[in-house]
């Protein structure tokens, strides 16, 4: 048996993927034809109404792309939501689109693999082998299949959880364990059929006539199910083997020993799937036709595969590489609930005006479900018209934090201004994906990937995260308190995505100052290299963020799915997530917190996130002087604060308070709270130049230590406002919570503070009317 690298190029065939995909045309283009129905998941219609938009940022000028699915007739209207947050009257009209008739799309959710070569008709003879882990060991599940059942070859499990085989004879074998890898093999050759679980024996049938293969595609991890995909396989799957021979007990012995790290031999090889590309949608036979595979609706690269312990690789450090690991092996994760780009057919083009403002917008349907009028958004972020000039501002969005958040996409619809909760709201179809990076798929699966051709309603302008009365968000809704503000104080500014910063090294320049605003808590290393670039190069940085750069994030090639890799679910990693699964399928490189990929946030604005709180009035704290001398307090607007004095919060010291749901502070404080180090790693030293402007002080001591393990702040201070000229270049003021924004919208004294920072940093006081 020939052994294989992790890199193994899948074109020693002599066949490359790229041209076999070339020849039918890539998915979307003009030269593919419709998939044959087994091709693709069986068809789920979501009631309710459910949009989205192609992009999540775009020129103005440009045209808006949305794609609807709807039970209910609907109005139509592009809008820039107004200065009154939560007062749709004072919203701008963009475009009245129009009233439509609702037209449901259906949602095609499930993972699989499709292999248009199947199996040939002409084998007299045949073995399916593969390795499967089963997150959901119970449920008709699939490995592999060719035609209906009836009439068809196959390999799965049983709906109670048995190993079942149906062809010329059916055999039954036994249970397999939840999360654990197994050696599943199945032939049937001259009148015998035997079925092999982790090399043991467990059933034979004897059959007579001969093995009949029906034409079609052979799928992997799926089966039909009245003419489309179903029975999906809730696990990972490695090295799915066909041989045109019977093995013989030695061999399959031999093949469970070497734990999936070896081809198979040669000898009258229909096809074996190694896996080792680890990102793509493309999956390359090894054997003789070269019956490539196509992906369908995306799967998970980089898990491992049987010979490979993913709980083995440690935490901290720089030490392991899976590209240098020869044990890791290759496995492809599947889910039932897969589902990255609804595909959707376009339901409106709508050109947004280029004299549109930037800032947030959001498509609006106004319509009725259950008797009850019902608003649901799709939001959008406006850049400005090309070639016009750059103001002095940049305003970035943090749309990664809200795709993050955007569990329960096809949920029921909901009223306007309501509480989202992390893990969404009741579906509207049970079998409709809820996964996101707060909640699992289905079956238990970790949710490493996201995509942005999906509703994402969390990210309404209208979205709490709190009880009415409290008035707290996180995602857009919360970043709109700052927009307004900088709007009524004639400050103009730019606005972009966090996938503008990420795609586009250039993006700041022109600019005298870039503003992150809200939950700014997923990154990209492309976008932190580009933040601090800029600020090498002289740029200055205001941080109304908390929880600010704390996961990394990376993107595939089009911008379409984002992938954050989330470990330890004491801070908010996946359940079942593993070390050795951290590494991204997009770059190869070690995902979830940043400080722990080495990009730690305090390198570049200077304060790192020690933790968060619930979203109860008493949760939010306020600022308490520490330097009233600073001239960010004197320049040019004399503030008047003393040593202690408090601000971030209402005249009356009530809602809405700036230090609440989630905050950062120095690399100091978080060292002198932190308890046990551990192997493999060091404590932090804080660099120089960075002045504690006040303390963020909340009754609750809660905190987390550089190392994310439970602590307590001795004082109460749970976040920093910092000024900081950094010794590589640019300057950062850094409020050091998600609710700094909030508090901008009621409190003199941080607005007197904030219109200060900017005339420092370049931007010119508006004058006064």
């Amino acid at each position: 048996m020939r052994r294989i690298s992790r890199r193994t190029a899948i074109n020693e065939t002599g066949v490359g993927v790229a041209a076999a995909l070339a020849a039918r045309g890539r998915p979307g283009s003009a030269a593919e034809t419709p998939p044959a129905p087994v091709t693709r998941p069986r068809a789920i219609e979501v009631p309710g109404l459910h949009a989205y938009a192609d992009t999540h940022g775009l020129d103005a000028g440009a045209a808006l792309v949305l794609r609807v699915s709807s039970t209910v007739p609907y109005r139509l209207t592009i809008v820039r939501p107004g200065a009154r947050i939560d007062d749709p009257t004072s919203d701008e009209t963009l475009v009245e689109v129009g009233e439509f008739p609702g037209r449901p799309q259906p949602i095609r959710p499930g993972s699989f693999v499709v292999v248009e070569q199947g199996i040939p008709a002409t084998v007299t003879a045949l073995a399916l082998e593969c390795w499967v882990r089963p997150f959901r060991p119970a449920g008709e599940q699939i490995f592999f299949s060719q035609g209906p059942r009836a009439g068809g070859i196959g390999l799965g499990l049983t709906a109670d959880g048995r190993v079942e085989a149906w062809g010329p004879v059916g055999l039954v074998g036994g249970n397999l364990a939840a999360r654990r890898w197994h050696h599943v093999v199945v032939q049937w050759a001259a009148g015998k059929a035997t079925l092999w679980i982790d090399a043991q024996e467990a059933a034979t049938a004897a059959f007579e006539g001969g093995l009949a293969v029906p034409d079609g595609p052979l799928l992997l991890a799926a089966s039909e199910v009245d003419a489309a995909a179903g029975r999906f396989l809730e696990g990972d799957l490695a090295m799915p083997a066909v041989h045109g021979r019977p093995l013989t007990a030695a061999e399959v012995a031999d093949r469970f020993a070497n734990r999936g790290t070896a081809v198979p031999s040669a000898q009258e090889l229909v096809a074996c799937w190694p896996l080792t590309e680890e990102h793509g949608d493309v999956i390359g036979d090894v054997g003789p036709r070269a019956a490539h595979g196509r992906i369908v609706n995306l799967a998970t690269w980089m898990i491992g595969g049987p010979s490979f312990d993913a709980a083995r690789v440690e935490r901290y450090g720089d030490r392991y590489d899976p590209a240098r690991d020869g044990t890791r092996g290759h496995g492809l994760r599947f889910a039932g609930d897969d589902l990255y780009d609804c595909g959707w057919e376009v339901s409106h083009t709508v050109a947004i005006p280029d004299t549109a403002q930037p800032g947030i917008h959001a498509a609006r349907f106004v319509f009725e479900s259950g008797g009850k009028p019902r608003v649901a958004w799709v939001t959008f972020v406006v850049r400005r018209r090309p070639g016009r000039p750059p103001p002095p501002l940049l305003v970035l969005c943090s749309t990664n934090t809200w795709l993050a958040y955007a569990a329960t996409p096809f949920c029921v619809n909901q009223p306007a201004a309501s509480f989202w909760p992390t893990y969404g709201h009741q579906l509207a179809h049970p079998a409709a994906p809820a996964y996101s990076c707060y909640r699992n798929h289905h079956a238990g699966q970790p949710t490493y990937q996201m995509g942005t051709r999906l509703p994402w309603p969390a990210a309404g302008p209208d979205v709490l995260y709190s009880k009415p009365q409290v008035g707290y968000s996180h995602l857009a809704r919360g970043e709109r308190f700052a927009h307004v503000w900088l709007e009524e104080n004639g400050y103009d500014f730019d606005c972009a995505t966090d996938f503008d910063l990420h795609r586009d090294p250039r993006l700041l320049d022109g600019y005298a100052s870039v503003l992150i605003n809200g939950h700014s808590e997923y990154w990209s290393s492309e976008a932190l290299d580009t933040l601090d670039a800029y600020l090498r190069r002289g740029g200055t940085a205001v941080v109304l963020s908390g929880n600010t750069m704390f996961w990394r994030v990376s993107f595939n090639e089009a911008g379409t799915v984002m992938e954050c890799r989330k470990l330890d679910e004491r801070i908010g990693g996946r359940v079942d997530g593993a070390t050795g699964e951290l590494y991204h399928s997009h770059d190869g490189r070690r995902g979830s917190l940043l400080r722990e990929c080495g990009r730690p946030a305090w390198r570049v604005v200077g304060l790192e996130c020690d933790g968060w709180a619930g979203t109860e009035a008493a949760d939010f704290g306020v600022y308490h002087v520490e330097t009233p001398e600073h001239v960010l307090f004197q320049e040019p607007e004399p503030i008047g604060l003393a040593k202690d004095a408090t601000f971030g919060h209402a005249v009356d010291g009530g809602l809405p308070r700036a230090v609440g749901h989630e905050w950062d502070v120095r690399v100091s404080r978080l060292v002198g709270i932190t308890g046990r180090v551990p192997a493999g790693t060091d404590l932090p030293t804080e660099p120089p130049g960075i002045v504690t402007l006040a303390r963020g002080v909340r009754a609750g001591r809660h905190a987390l230590d550089y190392f994310t393990a439970g602590s307590a702040s001795p004082d109460g201070t749970v976040a920093d406002l910092i000024y900081w000229e950094r010794p590589q270049g640019g300057k950062v003021f850094h409020a050091g919570a998600i609710g700094a924004g909030w508090a901008l919208s009621a409190d003199p004294t941080l607005q007197a503070l904030m219109r200060n920072v900017l005339h420092h940093f370049g931007i010119p006081r508006p004058r006064r009317p």
